[in-house]
């Protein structure tokens, strides 16, 4: 059964969609089947996925208003994964999920039936603490969080991980951060030595010792609708996505190997 992995926080700009897109992109290199869902009205890991968000006849947003099927929505971009796509749609999934009874479980249920058919779900969630990244963290096995090393993030940090533990408490008592992915890196900072410091005091080994730096070529990749891996695979930006799957999928390994031993 496929691991799901939300890629959350609410603060915006610290390289959330950046990482799914590319962390998406990155397992499909090691040959796991991996699907993305964009669950960001934003719609940007669809575009930055080589899909026109403005034609889609349909989205996620269907499948969240129980208004189609998944064969129906489920793209198969130049990516190399499979795609479940977004675009301006799906803000009103935001209201109507309120009103449901099942509000906080219908991405759960909606992945009951496919979960087999990979070994990774990405789920790109939008730049707020709202009903669509509740029902991403209720699907997901782990938290991967993207952040820079700044004293706002770490603000943030700290209201994204009492979020983490109410859902704990509630519907997803399994729910784990699988990491704190450090981006936008820049070790020439005082700063970014102060923040890091402070993320390994408390988090310890949950911290990827794979970091993302600033770099160009993962800036331009979007605009070209493709992961930086695509773009230009001997660029930093891409050997740090591979390495950050490499990373992840030892760590992965060894929790298996731990539980069967």
């Amino acid at each position: 059964m496929g691991k799901v992995l939300a890629i959350a926080n609410q603060k915006g700009g610290v390289g959330k969609t950046t990482t799914s897109v590319n962390l998406a992109a990155s397992l499909t290199v090691t040959r796991k089947k991996v699907l993305l869902i964009d669950l960001d009205p934003q719609g940007n890991a669809t575009t930055g996925s080589g899909v026109d968000k403005s034609v889609l006849e349909r989205s996620v947003y269907d499948l969240l208003s129980q208004n189609g099927k998944i064969e129906n929505v489920l793209l198969q971009p130049n990516a190399g994964y499979d795609l479940l796509p977004a675009n301006g749609d799906l803000v009103a999934s935001e209201v109507e999920l309120m009103a449901g009874n099942d509000r906080e479980v219908r991405l759960r249920l909606i992945m009951k039936d496919i979960r087999h058919n990979y070994d990774f779900i990405v789920v790109d969630c939008p730049p707020s603490l709202n009903m669509l990244t509740i029902n991403a963290l209720v699907a997901a096995d782990g938290v991967v969080i993207p952040m820079q090393c700044e004293y706002y993030a770490l603000e943030g940090l700290s209201a994204l991980m009492e979020t983490i533990s109410a859902i704990r408490e509630g519907p997803n008592p399994s729910l784990k951060i699988e990491g704190i992915l450090r981006t936008m890196y820049d070790p020439r900072s005082k700063l970014t030595t102060e923040v890091n410091g402070q993320l390994f005091n408390y988090f310890g080994d949950a911290v990827y010792r794979t970091v993302v730096p600033r770099n160009i070529r993962l800036a331009e990749a979007p605009s070209y609708g493709k992961p930086v891996i695509d773009y230009d695979k001997q660029s930093r930006g891409a050997i740090a996505y591979l390495a950050l799957a490499g990373e992840l999928l030892r760590r992965h390994d060894e929790a298996a190997a731990s539980a069967s031993g």
